[in-house]
């Protein structure tokens, strides 16, 4: 009897894990390279899977968010631990999750934390195929450092990030072009460096000579006051003048800047890209390149509106993920070409509305930046 059973558990370890297309799922599962240290879980695998463990031994349901609408629900086991795997691959890239027991919400323990959804989310990265363009690399480094500037318009201190690129503080007497680059709704001044990778995207560009070197400053963008699904009823005016009245000069006083209007530039993702549209129309005496990334459009009529465009904007960027509006992005490029308007449009190969479309965003505009 003792062998018969030992045989069917044999049978059970040995069968492969299938996905819900029926796929074997591959069993070369490894930590994700964003859990907490020496935590084992989450984990990923070569196909994009991911697997979770979380310690809940008197929870009665435990499910994570990332995994399809439903999210994974998880199993519990022997040991008290609920442990569930994806039922189809994930994007490649970044994402948010958290965990849900028994109708609470709470973040995995395994994971770092990162501020999205206005709150702090667990992470999780999924190896991406061209990973090497955001990736950590024995090159000179930038320096990002948190700058905190006076805002009478708002009555209080407030807090922004700056990039300096490799040899900013080696040579006293060179002056750089800016970016202003906006985060998404729900997330904050830290998105672009933390989840984004902005600063070694931007290594990695200068060391390979394809970007000019520039200072990328990155603040909060007073979004989270405005709820999902009211977006509509966002008024720019607050932030444009902590940006343009406030932030601007404070960055051209305490940083060496080329403080002119053909070496300002100001891009955002979602609706960073929403407030860059707005913001930048109205004041093209200030920034000359736009980058709108899953932020919409800026169409031959706001170009014909909009007085001093054709003489002050040298580029406007637009992309979006491959499974958001493409068609859309594609086809009002070609119109703006068509009026004569310096235009460049980039769709990011099966992404959605997520940082890999938006990394892949920003390696795409950076070497456009400034080419004097």
């Amino acid at each position: 009897m003792k062998l018969v059973l030992f045989a069917v558990a044999l049978v059970a370890v040995a069968s492969p894990l299938l996905a819900e297309d029926g796929a074997s799922i591959a069993e070369d599962f490894k930590p994700s390279s964003l859990n907490q240290p020496g935590r084992e879980y989450p984990q990923v695998n070569s196909q994009g899977y991911a697997r979770f463990r979380i310690e809940a031994p008197e929870a009665q349901s435990v499910r994570v968010t990332l995994g399809g609408r439903e999210g994974t629900v998880l199993e519990k086991g022997d040991d008290g631990a609920w442990v569930g795997t994806t039922a189809r691959p994930e994007d490649e890239g970044f994402h948010y999750y958290h965990a849900i027991v028994d109708g609470g919400t709470f973040n995995d323990p395994g994971a770092l934390n990162f501020y999205g959804s206005v709150r702090w989310e667990s992470g999780i990265e999924i190896p991406a195929h061209d990973e090497d363009f955001y990736a950590l690399k024995p090159t000179p480094h930038g320096r990002v450092q948190q700058v905190l500037f006076p805002s009478p318009s708002t009555d209080s201190v407030r807090r922004a990030f700056v990039y300096t690129p490799p040899g900013y503080d080696a040579d006293s007497d060179e002056r750089y072009p800016v970016l202003y680059l906006q985060h998404g709704w729900g997330e904050d001044e830290t998105a672009w460096t933390n989840q984004g990778r902005a600063h070694l995207i931007l290594d990695n560009l200068i060391a390979a000579g394809r970007a000019r070197p520039f200072l990328v400053v990155m603040t909060y963008g007073m979004t989270n006051e405005v709820r999902w699904g009211q977006l509509r009823e966002f008024k720019i005016d607050a932030f444009e003048k902590v940006l343009v009245d406030e932030l601007v000069p404070y960055i051209d006083e305490h940083f060496r800047t080329l403080s002119d209007q053909p070496h300002r530039a100001m891009a955002g993702l979602s609706m960073g890209g929403m407030e860059t549209r707005l913001v930048t129309l109205r004041n093209l005496d200030k920034f000359s390149h736009i980058g709108l990334f899953s932020g919409g459009v800026i169409t031959p009529e706001d170009v014909e509106k909009t007085e001093g465009f054709r003489d002050r904007v040298k580029l406007v960027f637009t992309s979006c993920g491959g499974r958001e509006y493409p068609d859309r992005i594609n086809a009002n490029h070609e119109a703006l070409v068509a009026a004569g308007v310096p235009s460049t449009a980039y769709v990011s190969p099966d992404t959605g509305h997520e940082f890999q479309s938006w990394r892949r965003s920003l390696y795409e505009l950076a070497p456009l930046l400034f080419r004097d």
